[in-house]
């Protein structure tokens, strides 16, 4: 599975990083106005023409107006930056496969479901960072909606958490929550994201992760910020060669990607 959103105590320097973006619109001035001419010398507008009864039925139809284009997005901002474990918190501890030095925290610019730019951030394997980019590049321009992005550390590393709030995150040192054997989940190597997980539920043995997002397991009716195939995420992803849990048959785990699928 997946999982990340509000940054605590110990991220502070990460959610730093996480500027939001906005536009600034020029302002228009009125020319000034000239003194009135004398009554004197005033032009005089001439009486209009009465338009004979039997044409005033033949008004010309009201001018049609287009809609101005919408104001483009402002554009994809990304920064990469190293880790420490004070700033992983209770996402990482000893015993982990990847170590801090191996992470970074990369802030993206993302699309919110307020219709306006924003940026978050996200705990990757540094070795990916160019496969993340590059996909949330082209669900930005897709202007794909994502509620919040920010690391599990927020959430005390709780992925129950996480998802609750709709958080979309990558890095957590957790166990895959599925069923055989006991083994570490992608996210625990940064190589895993988890988006808008409330749109996107995981179902497995009959249970929906996040329980809230069981009105969204209809996946037939499609509504903002839910990832369907050939949904901006899929196409993202799938160009970066990753693998989407919504293709696991019985135990779709609609949030998921990752760089083997798994």
């Amino acid at each position: 599975m997946r999982r990340c959103v509000a940054v605590g105590a110990t991220l502070a320097g990460l959610v730093a990083l996480a500027g939001c973006t906005s536009g600034g619109q020029a302002g228009t001035h009125a020319a000034p106005s000239g003194s009135p001419l004398p009554s004197s010398i005033r032009p005089t507008s001439p009486a209009p023409t009465p338009t004979p009864a039997h044409r005033q039925h033949h008004a010309p139809p009201p001018t049609r107006t287009t809609q101005a284009p919408a104001t483009a997005a402002a554009p994809f901002r990304w920064r990469s930056t190293t880790v420490t474990a004070a700033a992983l918190g209770r996402s990482w501890h000893s015993g982990c496969p990847v170590g801090p030095s191996a992470l970074r925290a990369l802030s993206l610019s993302i699309w919110g479901f307020d219709g306006r730019a924003h940026s978050g951030t996200l705990i990757v394997n540094a070795s990916y960072v160019s496969a993340y980019v590059s996909a949330f590049r082209a669900i930005y321009a897709a202007r794909f909606p994502i509620r919040q992005m920010q690391p599990v550390a927020a959430f005390g590393g709780n992925d129950n958490k996480s998802m609750a709030a709709d958080n979309t995150s990558a890095f957590n040192c957790r166990y895959a929550v599925s069923d055989g054997p006991k083994h570490w989940s992608m996210h625990a190597y940064g190589q895993a994201v988890d988006i808008d997980p409330l749109e996107n539920p995981y179902q497995l043995n009959g249970k929906v992760l996040p329980p809230a997002g069981a009105r969204y397991t209809n996946r037939s009716d499609v509504r903002p910020g839910m990832i369907v195939p050939g949904s901006a995420p899929v196409d993202a992803f799938t160009a970066v060669r990753w693998g989407w849990g919504g293709s696991w048959g019985s135990s779709p785990d609609y949030q998921h990607f990752s760089s083997n699928g798994g």
